[in-house]
């Protein structure tokens, strides 16, 4: 029986601590830039979503302000058809607001890169589940709202029957330009009321939607938020 030599033993040892060595070292390097690939891609894809967002809030400040104005001008509708004192320079851009629609804009670039690369892409469960529901949810229950249930299409609803009973009191100049209308208004009682109750639910639509605007302001800020501290711990 042959001895072994604990010379190349040791060797034969030695050399392959080095090769399993390299070999680990070289999984791990290799995991390690996956994970920081991986952790730039979160990274730069909640930027790309927090920066929609932030647009996103730009284009809901200005529809609630057309929601506003909107009230405004059934307030002053109101007041003109109850014989109350209104200022009549200020007849034709309350006319025009009134019975004005919007649309509801996202900016949906950065969410829809997200979902080609996965949603498992945002590690943290709760922001994942948050942006899910503003773009999944939120975002189209507003454009429903504001385009296609039928309550909120005021043009369509009511500006030819209000037009039909205030445009004959209107006042025009040598150019044709509404320059005031004829007060008290030449309406009958039972007109008058009927206009009287779309005034009413024109204020009541658009205070309900204003609503769910600023709920929806709300998340958004939430989500920037979670988005710059998730962002700030990695």
């Amino acid at each position: 029986m042959k001895r072994i030599n604990l010379t190349n033993w040791k060797k034969y040892l030695f050399e392959f601590s080095l090769i399993f060595t390299a070999v680990i070292s070289a999984f791990a390097l290799n995991n390690w830039n996956e994970n920081k690939k991986t952790q730039a891609s979160e990274n730069n894809i909640l930027v790309a979503i927090a920066n929609g967002l932030e647009k996103d809030i730009e284009d809901i400040r200005l529809n609630k302000l057309g929601h506003k104005n909107g009230i405004a001008a059934a307030n002053y509708f109101k007041e003109l058809l109850l014989d109350k004192p209104v200022d009549t320079d200020s007849l034709m851009i309350h006319y025009f607001n009134l019975t004005r629609n919007f649309i509801s804009i996202q900016n949906i670039a950065g969410y829809e890169t997200l979902k080609s690369q996965g949603l498992g892409l945002i590690d943290n469960d709760s922001l994942r589940l948050q942006i899910i529901s503003i773009y999944e949810y939120d975002f189209n229950a507003l454009r429903k709202l504001e385009e296609e249930y039928s309550e909120m299409q005021f043009q369509v609803n009511y500006f030819k029957e209000i037009n039909n009973e205030l445009a004959p009191n209107f006042q025009f100049n040598e150019n044709g330009i509404v320059s005031g209308i004829k007060l008290p208004v030449d309406i009958s009682e039972h007109k008058k009321k009927i206009l009287l109750v779309y005034l009413s639910k024109i204020k009541e639509n658009r205070s309900f939607i204003l609503t769910y605007y600023s709920n929806i302001e709300n998340k958004i800020e939430s989500v920037r938020k979670n988005i710059r501290k998730e962002n700030s711990d990695t």
